[in-house]
């Protein structure tokens, strides 16, 4: 029996011993995967993951929709070459232009015509490093650097500095706006699906996920929440109701830290991608109405 005993007490003292080697195995492996993935938050691994979303190849020009434009590329204080299009309208107005965080500004031909025959403004248009023909890689500071050289170039045409300049912005777009807009007051602000923050569009599309973990890993905040009572600028708010992935809780929390004036245009039955189709003639007179409202 006392040989059975030992037996058993042996057994248990290696099971132990065992144990204690997965746990440290594990617990290594686990402080190993949060370094790694720290460090590639810290880099901007994860935002370029989850975040940005660029393509570039630029597959057409506005020539294909019947546009007179200018190819224009223009440099950044830090050194990248980026490119965009400059479409001549027919009103001593300009949008210059911030898209959203996916493909490049081929993408968004379809919707500058529309804008621009409806509206008969000056449109320019240009892509973020790292999107479609410009170079470099895209993070947050890295975008507000590129508006500042967007808005530069404007300001160098001729008459540029008496330009009347209206930020349109989308999605993520419309974060990039809102901080050119603190720097520099815009003739008006156009804000389409914008969102509070990255950490607040995270908390509400993966409400599992703890708020530590976005903050920790996620290096791009986009904080528009914190910073649009900063913007002195006459602005519209253009949100659809079904956007799925904004949803239109998150533009009015943004709006109401917005200040005066400003006006907020629901656009029934519109997602996040389909605003001017489902629009349709009402939400371009929304745009029509803001844009003639600047000059009164």
């Amino acid at each position: 029996l006392q040989t059975d005993y030992e037996h058993m007490i042996a057994i248990g003292m290696r099971l132990k011993t065992r144990l204690r080697r997965v746990v440290l195995v594990v617990g290594l492996v686990s402080a190993l995967v949060f370094v790694v993935v720290y460090v590639a938050g810290v880099v901007g691994l994860i935002d370029r993951m989850f975040i940005y979303f660029p393509d570039k190849t630029v597959s057409t020009s506005p020539e294909s929709l019947g546009l007179v434009y200018e190819e224009v590329f223009f440099e950044t204080d830090d050194g990248y070459r980026l490119h965009g299009w400059y479409v001549p309208g027919e009103l001593d107005v300009t949008f210059l232009w911030f898209h959203g965080n996916a493909g490049n500004i081929a993408g968004r031909l379809a919707n500058l015509k529309l804008v621009h025959e409806e509206l008969q403004v000056n449109v320019f248009i240009f892509d973020y490093r790292g999107y479609g023909r410009s170079q470099g890689g895209p993070s947050e500071n890295g975008l507000y650097q590129d508006a500042e050289a967007a808005l530069t170039y404007l300001r160098t045409r001729k008459n540029g500095t008496q330009a009347r300049i209206i930020y349109f912005g989308r999605s993520l777009g419309a974060s990039v706006a809102v901080e050119l807009a603190t720097r520099h007051r815009p003739y008006g602000l156009i804000l389409e699906s914008a969102f509070p923050s990255i950490p607040y569009l995270a908390g509400h599309n993966y409400p599992l996920v703890p708020k530590w973990l976005v903050r920790v890993f996620a290096r791009a905040r986009y904080d528009s929440l914190s910073k649009i009572s900063g913007v002195d600028a006459p602005m519209l708010m253009v949100h659809g109701d079904r956007d799925d992935i904004v949803p239109i809780e998150a533009g009015r929390t943004l709006f109401s830290a917005a200040k005066e004036p400003k006006s907020f245009y629901g656009i029934p039955g519109a997602g996040h991608n389909d605003i001017p189709s489902a629009g349709g003639p009402d939400y371009f007179n929304s745009l029509r109405s803001f844009v003639d409202g600047l000059g009164e």
